[in-house]
């Protein structure tokens, strides 16, 4: 081959790329990549624990009496988790893809993604933990030295 031979192939991909889909069929093409996004999540055992945590706090918020708001306010924290878990597998997939040995930034990656979600973790117990015990308890209180 000579060299105009080699850069035509250069810049002639051997594979065409897909069409870039619009309108409704991109809001559909996206549903179905989130949809097996879930199925993915649902294979790790920290996602389906953090289920099975939302279950029992929207359990317990129904047992104490908790306000709409206080159960939306708890949903957003719950999808905010979601999202981050999802990140979290994400980097830790892209990460043994790219770097199958074990590295100190691959460890790093790792690390940093599951700080995220354990701060999201704690910050849905403790609103929780806010709501079932101690919401009562606040607004029963008179506000002193305001």
């Amino acid at each position: 081959m000579n060299r105009n031979t080699l850069r035509m192939q250069e810049r002639e991909p051997t594979q065409k790329l897909p069409r870039k889909l619009t309108g409704f069929q991109h809001f559909f093409a996206a549903a179905t990549y989130s949809v097996g996004g879930a199925r993915r999540l649902l294979g790790e055992a920290a996602f389906r624990q953090e289920l099975i945590g939302f279950a029992l706090a929207m359990l317990a918020f129904a047992i104490s009496g908790a306000t709409l708001f206080q159960y939306v306010a708890m949903m957003l924290l719950f999808l905010l988790m979601i999202a981050f878990e999802a990140l979290n597998t994400a980097i830790e997939e892209i990460v043994d893809r790219v770097s199958p040995e074990i590295s100190e930034m691959g460890r790093n990656a790792k690390d940093l993604g599951s700080l995220a979600c354990l701060c999201l973790i704690l910050a849905n117990a403790g609103y929780a933990f806010y709501v079932v015990f101690l919401s009562h308890v606040v607004t029963d209180m008179p506000l002193t030295g305001l």
